[in-house]
């Protein structure tokens, strides 16, 4: 079963300073029939102007995982980590027991666009931590690319919850073939393009949720970009 959540469904604010899209209930914007699928419980895209972003701001028993599309966002937090995260970088962050962050847009000139994802963590009150990996464009032409799994290995960031996060870059014309166990499931969101899922269009901004499916066909009808998530 594939449902489609189309882009122009999503709760939309814009503050001025950060417009964003919430595919599911977030902060202010609640749809009981959208609040999250399994272990996914948020995904905002979220476009912060120059020289503005989120002041310092805490959470707990999170997985945080930023993926920046354009620009640079800047990351500090309480455990003593300051970075900048750019297109290509994905950042993770174990909220565990509690940690204070804030996210900013250094840049004077050029907004950033970025996606914000928290999974439900497999254990509570973990120990905070903090882990950022990069992956050239090149390396997610094609086919899928894992950024992000349990145990972290082979490279990717490590994330406390039995899902794994792929990327992929397809050419118009290419067609990916993913084949899903048994009691797993996914979330297909499309950050640009357009894509035939098992016979289903999806394009720049929708999401679909995928149950009880065997085997993903996703068939680019444009040069795209999107992110695979597979669920227990």
């Amino acid at each position: 079963m594939i449902t489609k959540r189309p882009s122009h469904e999503r709760g939309h604010f814009d503050h001025g300073w950060l417009d964003t899209r919430h595919t599911f209930s977030f902060g202010r914007y609640h749809d009981p029939r959208h609040a999250g699928f399994r272990n996914l419980l948020v995904l905002n895209e979220d476009r912060v102007q120059p020289s503005r972003g989120f002041g310092a701001h805490s959470h707990d028993n999170m997985e945080i995982i930023s993926y920046v599309l354009e620009g640079t966002l800047e990351h500090r937090d309480s455990l003593g980590t300051g970075s900048l995260i750019r297109p290509g970088d994905v950042q993770r962050m174990t909220a565990g027991t509690g940690v204070t962050h804030s996210e900013f847009n250094p840049s004077t000139t050029e907004p950033v666009h970025f996606l914000q994802i928290w999974i439900t963590p497999e254990e509570q009150d973990l120990e905070p931590s903090y882990e950022q990996r990069t992956f050239p464009p090149a390396d997610l032409r094609g086919g899928l690319k894992l950024l992000g799994a349990k145990g972290g290995r082979d490279g990717v960031v490590s994330i406390h919850q039995d899902v794994k996060v792929f990327a992929s870059r397809p050419a118009a014309g290419t067609r990916i073939v993913h084949k899903l166990s048994p009691g797993r499931h996914a979330w297909i969101q499309i950050v640009e393009g357009a894509l035939d899922l098992n016979d289903h269009s999806v394009s720049t901004g929708d999401g679909a949720a995928v149950s009880d499916e065997v085997e993903l066909r996703l068939d680019a009808k444009a040069d795209s970009h999107f992110l695979l998530l597979e669920l227990a």
